[in-house]
């Protein structure tokens, strides 16, 4: 038994199922718990009102409150995490740095630097598997080897999965120490940031916020197959933030999909649970392909898709800054930028779309529009978020083939068939038909007139013509293969 231990808060933003927690109060007589507003990150963030730190700072706040609760407290310091955790550690006295697992080359850099820092000291510093249910050396191929493609890696890690693999840590029990002197979690002002707005975007940070969104989606769980590729409609779970900070546990979502019939194949079976069981699988294999194969951070996976020759130069620069503001005058496209430069979120179907039209469509080098989203989105994710974009640019591992190109107009008419959703982030195209919705420029003058849309005017022409941008993709992507052959 240790005689005290510090718990060091990332990723997990809860006090329940919690497996670095859960171990330290099983394995110490005094418990303290800490996080870092790490300065190594804030200070390179492009602006001081971000909705990730304002997401942060009121989940810490709801934490620290909870494990008061139980007798402890918080501690919060806004620094260099490297300098913070070891200083920390040698205040209080501890015998052991215990935090869970993180994948990213930055933060396993980071944490080896720490476990130096507190070995010179003579503390331990133990990590724990939380964020991904199977990680490591549990899901491998016959050879030894990590997979990289998904439908055999989703096979093995279910063959693998065991009631046992879901079961919740404990992390009731035990003995939480509150520290000498915690000041609590500090204002945003004081870390230098401002509000971001997450009230009037409607979201609701913490384990409280996660609870509600769970308890909404498990009523439509049944209809996640049929309903998520729908804009429109709420068809997801929108738990992708709460997953991204650790306000809830994979364990439990994964838990909730099996009761829910994933795993059956008789009448009990649900279609549904089993599609949303498998996009958390898919959370798993990107966080595996990163873990294991990180040069995907910056390179694109196959080293021979490094050889694209994207645009450059002036006019791609013109082509970016009109697919990051909305302007390429395709709807579906549009709407959805501008729903993630309003909101920060972006629905799954239409990352995909808007991936696709900047890679293939405008022939963008995918690593600017991966850059543009870890910017923006809520729920930046470095594995997902670097895992889609080689998908849709065609660079990954199991990515979208090169010559399977998304037609803009035909994922419109398929998944906004109504134009709702257009028509809630764009509404200068409200007066449109639907039946021109979603390519207004097919509209004939007298048309345009008469719904008082004009092309050119009120909504911007297209930048490419699909066709063209298609055969021009095409031959970027032949000229890497012998012969140049389409």
């Amino acid at each position: 038994m240790l005689d005290s231990v510090l718990v060091w808060f990332r990723r997990d933003l809860r006090d329940d199922d919690h497996a670095a927690l859960a171990a330290a109060l099983r394995r110490a007589r005094r418990v303290y718990c800490a996080f870092v507003f790490d300065r190594e990150i804030l200070d390179a963030l492009p602006t001081r009102s971000d909705r990730r730190v304002e997401f942060i700072r009121a989940s810490l706040v709801e934490l620290d409150a909870a494990l008061r609760a139980r007798g402890g407290a918080l501690l919060v310091r806004h620094a260099a995490a490297v300098d913070a955790i070891p200083r920390l550690a040698g205040e209080l006295g501890v015998a052991a740095v215990f935090a869970n697992r993180d994948y990213e080359p930055a933060a396993k850099a980071r944490d080896a630097r720490v476990a130096a820092r507190l070995g010179e000291a003579g503390v331990a510093f133990e990590d724990f598997k939380d964020q991904a249910l199977f990680d490591g050396a549990e899901v491998l191929t016959q050879a030894g080897r990590p997979y990289t493609v998904f439908t055999p890696y989703k096979n093995a890690w279910l063959k693998r999965l065991g009631d046992d693999d879901y079961q919740p840590h404990d992390a009731g029990g035990g003995q939480l120490a509150r520290p000498p002197a915690d000041g609590g979690v500090p204002a945003l002002a004081d870390l230098g940031f401002a509000p971001a707005g997450l009230a009037e975007i409607g979201i609701v940070p913490g384990m409280r916020g996660a609870q509600d969104l769970l308890d909404a989606f498990v009523g439509r769980m049944a209809r996640y197959r049929e309903q998520r590729d729908f804009p429109a409609v709420r068809g997801v779970s929108y738990l992708s933030v709460h997953l991204r900070f650790g306000t809830l546990s994979i364990r439990r979502l994964v838990g909730l999909a099996v009761a829910a019939g994933a795993l059956r194949a008789d009448d009990g079976a649900n279609p549904g649970a089993a599609t949303w069981l498998s996009e958390l699988i898919w959370r798993d294999f990107y966080f595996m392909i990163l873990d294991r194969f990180p040069h995907v951070v910056g390179n694109a996976f196959r080293p021979e898709f490094d050889a694209v020759v994207w645009e450059a130069g002036a006019a791609a620069d013109a082509l970016f800054a009109a697919w990051r503001t909305g302007r390429t005058g395709y709807p579906l496209v549009d709407a959805a930028m501008r729903q993630i430069a309003q909101t920060g979120y972006m629905h799954n179907r239409l990352r995909m779309l808007v991936a696709s039209f900047l890679t293939k469509d405008l022939g963008i080098d995918w690593r600017r529009g991966e850059a543009w989203f870890a910017q923006q989105l809520n729920d930046f994710d470095l594995a997902a978020n670097n895992g889609g974009w080689q998908w849709a640019a065609s660079t990954g591992c199991d990515a979208q083939p090169y010559f399977r190109i998304f037609n803009p107009v035909r994922q419109s008419e398929r998944f906004d068939p109504a134009g709702k959703f257009i028509r809630r982030y764009l509404p200068e195209l409200a007066p449109v038909p639907d039946r021109h919705i979603h390519a207004p420029w097919r509209m004939s003058a007298a048309e345009q007139a008469a719904c008082g849309v004009i092309v050119g005017r009120d909504t911007p022409a297209p930048l490419v013509d699909h066709d063209e941008a298609r055969r021009r993709t095409l031959l970027r992507f032949a000229a890497l293969r012998p012969g140049g052959a389409v």
